[in-house]
């Protein structure tokens, strides 16, 4: 069976696994279903990285973007968290994979 990992660019690989053992199986499904150009609904409990396999797939992209068109620019992202809460999670948590 195919990593799923290799979808993504050589860096994003890179860190994910050099942050996580693997994929969970929700991230799994997600970026096997995003990669397919197919919509995601993601449905699993807190701490199964629901929320990274969104925007890992996202960052990812403008990656790609960027790397076949240099002078790609605006808004590429849009994040509307649902808690204040969540959304400190999120950019504290995204901060090291955009790095």
């Amino acid at each position: 069976m195919p990593d799923v990992l290799d979808r993504f660019t050589p860096a994003t690989q890179d860190w994910f696994r050099g942050a996580f053992a693997a994929p969970t199986n929700a991230q799994a499904g997600a970026w096997d279903a995003i990669s397919a150009g197919k919509h995601a609904l993601v449905v699993a409990p807190t701490g199964s990285g629901k929320t990274l396999s969104a925007f890992l797939w996202a960052i990812d992209s403008v990656f790609r973007e960027k790397a076949r068109d240099a002078d790609a620019a605006g808004t590429r992202i849009l994040y509307i968290s649902p808690l204040k809460a969540l959304g400190v999670d999120v950019e504290r948590n995204l901060r090291s994979p955009l790095v």
